[in-house]
């Protein structure tokens, strides 16, 4: 259900009414008894789904913020570019071998888990 914005002509109180838009407006204010007016007021701007986020549009003080970072360069990134990572490396380690023994002779064929 819509939310209509109403103002008395009388007591110049504004208040929201959550009605039916097939319900008739208001006409009297419910505290003083004067003539009220429907109000226009702008439809809700929400962000929703998949690509929009609030901080779409940083304030003032984000922006000043990000600029300063940009200004300063850090030290890990730096540090990081120079020295390659341990994981970039393959593993010098053999594969691990299986110290059981089957009774009947015969093994299972290893089968790697599907992934969905």
């Amino acid at each position: 259900m819509p939310t209509y914005e109403y103002q008395c002509e009388k007591c110049q109180r504004e208040f929201e009414v959550r009605q039916r838009i097939t319900e008739a407006p208001l006409t009297a204010c419910e505290v003083c008894g004067g003539r009220v007016k429907r109000l226009l007021s702008p439809a809700p701007f929400i962000l929703k789904g998949e690509g929009w986020y609030v901080t779409d549009y940083p304030s003032e003080s984000r922006k000043k913020a990000r600029e300063a970072e940009k200004k300063t360069p850090s030290n890990g990134s730096a540090d990081k570019a120079d020295k390659p990572a341990a994981a970039d490396k393959p593993a010098d380690k053999p594969a691990a071998t299986s110290t059981s023994s089957s009774t009947t002779g015969a093994s299972a064929p290893s089968v790697p888990a599907k992934s969905d």
